[in-house]
């Protein structure tokens, strides 16, 4: 008879912020430009590149909340991204029916309120055997680049700052620990965000939601030295990195014509072109305790791209000036070891290949409540994995990597 599954960690699900967070968090003076909640009537949406909208207000549409900021509309609610109440008829999880979760604008009292309340997050999770989740924001985006793009960087930082103290003081203000703080910087100041990450971690934060390809939003990269300031604060005060599919504002694409579907598919390709931008950085080698973690890019890809990683350190030495010259004597993949994590919410040529990918570099996400979520079928889904995994790497996969990860206080 099979052990028990152990009680699951999840390292990516995604919180729709209440409509009190700003207008509650912010000092007096910056409430009239910051984020507020209105409601509208909506036509059809259609996904740009770069996880934006053509949306419009229309006479007799949709009803959907929405976010101003700056007096400007930023993101309007959708069911695809929050389960609406209907996908659960009568309340009853055992209905549930992911087909009504469409590119469709949704209220605040149409959404389950386990999108946007702590308690009830908690219940809905305990639905799927966790008792732990990380969330990553909504309207302000995967790493803030609503606030980077803000006119006003005052406010922003102000906004920046309300976000993480309601994060950790509300949201995970139980103290039971379900409810695991990811906080935000200030893109756009590297002191800043190093002094905003000393901030959060003295009230319990060990995560940070970061880019991918900081370029890609007309940043710095990481071979500057700009975020080093950051990145040692990370690096001494246990505070991990947490890149998000999207976080680069500008996802992979083939054809610029082509189905929606190759977006989904390619997805995983920012987190790729970053780890390799991470493990030839040298940045590894010079904060020894940096940890990054890729959510939602899935792990079955990693294995190729240290392969690939070291054979090119070692073949094409001859011009790229890496082994010999001593500036990174050791092959890249030494340093992914115990140091990146693959996030995943499904992927079975990855766990069919774990030791490859590393046993200890895996966690698992349920992506509550957006549509990749296996909610609420998590623990039978979860079940197939004890094909590929011994108990010991289940307990690492769905648990004891998240622990050290995010530097937890369990077991």
């Amino acid at each position: 008879m099979a052990n028990e599954l152990p009680k699951i960690i999840s390292v990516d699900d995604h919180v729709i912020e209440p409509p009190h967070v700003w207008q509650s968090y912010l000092p007096t003076r910056y409430r009239e430009k910051g984020p507020r909640v209105e409601r509208g009537t909506w036509g059809d949406f259609r996904l740009k590149p770069g996880a934006r909208y053509d949306q419009e207000q229309v006479e007799g549409g949709q009803p959907g909340d929405f976010w101003v900021y700056e007096d400007k509309v930023i993101y309007v609610h959708k069911r695809f991204v929050a389960i609406p109440l209907e996908a659960t008829p009568g309340g009853d999880v055992s209905k549930f029916d992911s087909s009504v979760m469409d590119m469709i604008a949704v209220t605040y009292d149409e959404l389950r309120p386990g999108c946007y309340m702590p308690k009830e997050r908690k219940a809905d999770l305990e639905i799927a055997g966790c008792d732990g989740s990380l969330p990553f924001p909504t309207f302000p985006r995967f790493c803030g680049q609503t606030f980077l793009e803000g006119d006003d960087k005052d406010l922003g930082l102000a906004c920046v700052q309300a976000y993480n103290d309601w994060m950790i003081d509300e949201w995970c203000g139980e103290r039971d620990g379900f409810n695991i703080p990811l906080c935000l910087i200030p893109l756009w100041d590297a002191e800043l965000a190093a002094k905003e990450v000393e901030r959060v971690a003295a009230k319990g934060c060990h995560a940070i939601c970061f880019s991918e390809i900081p370029t890609h939003l007309g940043l710095p990269s990481i071979h500057t030295g700009h975020w080093d300031p950051m990145f040692a604060v990370c690096n001494d005060l246990a505070v991990t990195l947490c890149m998000h599919i999207g976080s680069s504002s500008k996802m992979p694409v083939a054809s610029p014509d082509a189905p929606a579907g190759v977006g989904g598919v390619l997805a995983f390709n920012n987190a790729m072109a970053s780890m390799a931008d991470w493990l030839y950085s040298t940045l590894l080698m010079r904060f020894p305790k940096l940890k990054l973690a890729y959510s939602e890019a899935q792990i079955g890809w990693i294995p190729y791209a240290l392969e690939r990683a070291d054979a090119v350190w070692d073949h094409h030495d001859a011009w790229i000036h890496q082994r010999r010259s001593g500036r990174m004597p050791e092959p890249p993949s030494t340093y992914y070891k115990g140091r990146i994590y693959g996030c995943f919410t499904s992927d079975d040529h990855g766990l069919k290949n774990i030791d490859a990918v590393g046993e200890d570099n895996v966690c698992f996400e349920t992506d509550y409540p957006h549509t990749d979520t296996t909610w609420p079928n998590t623990l039978p889904y979860v079940e197939h994995f004890r094909k590929f995994l011994t108990e010991e790497q289940l307990y690492k996969v769905l648990r004891g990597n998240a622990i050290t990860m995010l530097s937890l206080d369990r077991v």
